[in-house]
């Protein structure tokens, strides 16, 4: 799959000029949808910085993990997510990270352990997508970046059969799930119990 598709990304990045782009456009660059390609496409934006995406897409993702749950196929985009602008600046950044991302896994990736790659009826997957999601929704500094990975890389795996990669994108969930708890804690301890010691009579 990926063997065309990473030079088709970045024949296109190369060719925007100045327009704005839809993540349905995006979507149609990689060919018929599948939840993997899916989930790569909507979790590759959250690894950059533009304000607003990790809300937009963070409820794609959310809505795509409520469609894993309910045992469906490929879940198409929603129409809020399918019509989310990015510039053409933007647009050229995530096609040439999904570009990178696809070629690399093209020279990593192969089908292996594909009973952990089955998105149906795993359940603890879509739950897997349901939580990133949430992660990526949370105004947490840089806490987009791990539960984009990890679901950049559940993604590959879904569509490459590749369980490998599954179990990856496991230990990097738990790994945001550690990081996010660990900035509560710490917000707790430096910040929260100091104040309301001091506002107490």
């Amino acid at each position: 799959m990926s063997a065309g598709l990473h030079q088709r990304l970045r024949d296109a990045a190369a060719a925007l000029d100045g327009e704005r782009v839809t993540l349905s456009t995006l979507a149609d660059l990689h060919g018929p949808a599948t939840q993997g390609t899916l989930l790569v496409l909507l979790a590759a934006p959250c690894m950059l910085p533009m304000p607003g995406v990790g809300s937009v897409l963070g409820l794609g993702l959310a809505l795509m993990a409520l469609a894993m749950w309910r045992g469906h196929g490929a879940a198409g985009l929603s129409q809020r997510v399918a019509r989310f602008e990015l510039s053409a600046a933007w647009a050229r950044r995530v096609l040439e990270l999904l570009a990178r991302f696809y070629d690399l896994a093209g020279r990593m990736s192969r089908s292996r352990l594909g009973g952990l790659a089955e998105s149906r009826p795993r359940s603890w997957i879509a739950a897997k997508t349901g939580l990133m999601a949430v992660l990526i929704i949370l105004p947490i500094p840089f806490g987009n970046v791990l539960p984009a990975l990890a679901l950049m890389l559940l993604g590959l795996g879904l569509a490459f059969r590749d369980g490998v990669a599954v179990l990856l994108s496991t230990a990097l969930a738990g790994t945001a799930v550690l990081y996010t708890a660990g900035l509560g804690v710490a917000a707790w301890v430096w910040g929260l119990a100091p104040l309301l010691r001091w506002l107490q009579p």
